[in-house]
């Protein structure tokens, strides 16, 4: 963004550019807490609208210290810093940041805190190698063409990498209105059918890493989830024949009581496709009852070739119903924390 024009007209623009594009994840901070508080503010207030200013706030004023500090040093001595300018380059950034987040599958929650409810675009991964191929391309091409006129000799010719950067961004469009057009396909695939007889009450199409044609097609009847894979160049569900079938699990007191915790409320505003499964532990310990949302059941795993629960969570309670704690991580290497407000 900024080398597309924004550095043309203030000092610091970059710098600003950069800081404010990543100062809405300063929310991994509340992680510190412990991570039930941590998986509850993700992408919380610092990505909503009502926290962008603020962010913003916050990194133009440390550019200002930093600016102070090195003696109003700029790169270019005949452009002044424009701190009004800078101030919405910066709430600029923090919104780049905000659509960037709502284009994959995760979500965001832009209206936090007048409203928790979570938006996703659905049509990006949550790592795009693509995406990070282009903006890469629009940072290094310029570097390569200035190397080339130092072998040569040429006279610099101003600030470089406009063109790059402005299609580098036209190249992040481009791609996203693809992804679109196919996961609209895919959607509508998914819609078009019955699953073993019964029509779909609600139908989701989840991106794949760095393929845009295929997707991870998740279903909801009344009676169970249908996880199907789409091919949206067909368009064909379920193409080689791998329908999964997740029978919605019958209501317990112990599910509802892992549902009434704290983790358990936080985890079933996000998912959008939750499901549980219930543990018994032996000696009468208890039970733990693990969450699950079904857009990321298909994560692989690359040391043991299954699936990872990666964004799952669990509750653990004891004989009597009572929460004791908080199950995070996946297999042995689970790690139990105790329910907020028991610390």
């Amino acid at each position: 963004m900024g080398r597309a024009g924004l550095n043309r007209k203030t000092a610091l623009a970059t710098l600003t550019l950069t800081l404010a594009a990543e100062a809405p994840d300063l929310d991994v901070l509340g992680g510190i807490h412990g991570p039930a508080f941590g998986f509850a503010h993700h992408r919380g207030f610092t990505h909503s609208f009502a926290g962008v200013p603020l962010d913003a706030l916050v990194v133009v004023g440390f550019v200002y210290l930093v600016w102070r500090l090195r003696g109003r040093k700029k790169r270019d001595p005949n452009v002044p810093a424009r701190w009004g300018l800078l101030f919405l380059y910066a709430c600029l950034a923090g919104l780049s940041h905000i659509l960037l987040d709502f284009t994959n599958n995760y979500g965001v929650r832009p209206f936090w805190p007048f409203s928790e409810k979570w938006y996703s675009w659905d049509i990006v991964f949550i790592a795009d190698p693509l995406l990070w191929a282009l903006l890469i391309l629009g940072l290094v091409t310029p570097s390569l063409f200035s190397l080339i006129d130092k072998e040569i000799g040429a006279r610099p010719r101003g600030p470089r990498g406009r063109l790059a950067a402005t299609l580098a961004l036209l190249g992040i469009a481009l791609l996203w209105g693809v992804r679109d057009y196919e996961h609209r396909r895919a959607v509508h695939a998914l819609e078009a059918r019955t699953y073993n007889g019964v029509d779909p009450l609600r139908v989701s199409a989840y991106p794949r890493w760095i393929d845009p044609f295929h997707w991870d097609g998740v279903v909801e009847t009344p009676a169970f989830f249908a996880l199907a894979p789409v091919d949206s160049l067909a368009p064909e569900v379920d193409p080689e024949g791998r329908l999964e079938l997740h029978y919605k699990p019958e209501e317990t007191p112990i599910t509802l009581a892992a549902k009434n915790s704290y983790v358990g409320r936080v985890f079933l505003d996000w998912a959008q496709y939750p499901i549980t499964e219930t543990e018994t532990l032996g000696g009468g310990q208890g039970f733990i009852v693990h969450f699950q949302d079904l857009r990321f059941v298909r994560i692989p795993n690359a040391l043991s070739g299954g699936r990872r629960n990666v964004l799952g969570a669990a509750v653990k309670l004891d004989k009597e119903l009572h929460v004791v704690g908080d199950v995070f991580g996946e297999g042995k290497q689970q790690r139990v924390a105790p329910e907020p407000g028991q610390r």
